[in-house]
């Protein structure tokens, strides 16, 4: 039996080492695409520091939502890694002291700066690998608990912390790119469709002009008069869960259902409930109850559960159904969203600097979705940013220079060899990103 080392000594002195090696090939797109220079001519906030530049402050805010860091304060690790920082392009990284006055200090109209340079960025990835003229924009809300003193911070639905103050911000994702196409931070106690018009128009208003169709699915939170009439000014196909009124109940019972599969009926009918400016399609499914099933969660009337949406899609009315259950996918992505790009991990107590790191979050999502659907093997592209940190964010590396050249050693394994060449070939096929 081979015997164990019993003179091993510690030596805290080799500076080439990273426990970041893999985030390189990122870096490595975003230098291809030029981001860095591409944020600088686009962003303007008057400061007496200015050690660090804008597009270093915003990129020093987002690699440690991609490296999984959590809190700005532990981003701090960082500050000792000067390989990481060498292979970035960092001259080094900031205090976190730094990174949270840079957020609090901000001009109001930074965030709106941040806001439009995001927009032009998925203009552009919206067509990464491959063109599209449809988009399917799913809209939802989530809630953000909070534990301290935080501005706008209020109690509202909450249903894990009952009773916690939080924040409820509103989400737009693009369901066939993942791009979280736009966002509005809100306050715990916001109305279910509180701020859906402008998000709307805000996001009808990036749409790349070379979209033909845009269908939109929401739950029964945004199944309102006022936003269904900005879907229909826009115009645009939506499915949204209807809101079940008294109304609608009264007509339940009176519809000619037919079978569509083993289970379920559906019929549809026109329908103008009170306050609403003109009468609308909908769609009515239901199933009876089974003696032995436990307490329903939808709604139920004699013996039967009902679903139920509003509709403009020109689709059957199983079409309809099928297209809105594919907003199945929303869920997990928010989940996404919440644990492993520190949406839950809010910096500040200033609400306009946590609606800027917001904004943060969202580019760095964007940049890591493109990174995944552009240059990494098609296996890895619905991969977590979870799992992607293990497969390879977090390769450990070492910076080495034979001959004066600096060379990233990464494992002695076949299938990273095999892949980091592809990776890179994959990348500089890209193009810079153009005004």
């Amino acid at each position: 039996m081979r015997r164990s080392p019993t003179n091993v000594k510690i030596a805290c002195n080799h500076r080439g080492l990273t426990h970041y090696g893999g985030v390189f090939f990122f870096h490595e797109f975003t230098r291809v695409l030029q981001l860095r220079d591409f944020l600088a001519r686009h962003l303007r906030y008057p400061r007496r520091n200015q050690r660090y530049s804008l597009s270093q402050m915003t990129l020093a805010l987002a690699y440690p939502i991609l490296l999984g860091l959590g809190r700005i304060e532990t981003a701090s690790f960082l500050r000792s890694n000067g390989t990481f920082q060498y292979l970035t392009g960092l001259p080094d990284y900031p205090d976190p002291q730094t990174l949270r006055r840079f957020l609090g200090g901000a001009p109001a109209d930074f965030r709106h700066q941040l806001h439009r340079i995001n927009n032009r960025l998925q203009q552009r990835f919206i067509h990464w690998p491959e063109h599209r003229s449809r988009l399917i924009l799913d809209l939802d809300s989530t809630v953000v608990t909070l534990f301290g003193h935080q501005e706008q911070a209020e109690v509202g639905y909450n249903p894990r912390y009952r009773g916690k103050r939080s924040y409820n911000p509103l989400l737009c994702l693009e369901a066939n790119s993942s791009l979280l196409w736009d966002t509005e931070l809100r306050a715990g106690n916001a109305g279910t469709w509180d701020g859906s018009v402008e998000l709307l128009a805000s996001c009808f208003g990036s749409l790349p002009s070379d979209v033909r169709e845009v269908r939109v699915r929401a739950d029964a939170g945004f199944g309102y008069g006022p936003v269904l009439e900005v879907l229909e000014e826009r115009p645009a196909q939506y499915a949204v869960v209807a809101r079940m009124t008294a109304g609608l109940k009264r007509k339940l019972g009176g519809l000619r259902y037919q079978r569509c599969n083993r289970r379920w009926e559906i019929a549809e009918l026109e329908l103008r409930p009170y306050g609403w400016s003109q009468a609308r399609r909908f769609i009515v499914a239901r199933r009876r109850i089974e003696a032995t099933e436990p307490e329903p969660t939808l709604f139920n009337l004699n013996r039967y559960l009902y679903r139920a949406w509003v509709s403009n899609l020109p689709l059957t009315p199983e079409g309809v159904w099928h297209f809105y259950d594919g907003r199945a996918g929303m869920e997990p992505r928010i989940y996404e969203l919440r644990e492993n790009f520190a949406l839950r991990k809010i910096p500040t107590g200033d609400f306009a600097a946590n609606a800027l790191y917001l904004e943060v979050i969202r580019l760095a999502h964007n940049l890591v979705t493109s990174f995944q659907q552009t240059c990494l093997p098609e296996d890895w592209r619905d991969l977590t940013l979870g799992t992607l940190r293990y497969r390879l964010f977090w390769l450990p590396g070492e910076l080495t220079r034979p001959q004066n050249r600096p060379t990233l050693r990464l494992a002695d394994s076949p299938t990273i060899r095999s892949w980091t060449g592809r990776i890179l070939a994959r990348i500089h096929k890209l193009k810079p990103l153009e005004d």
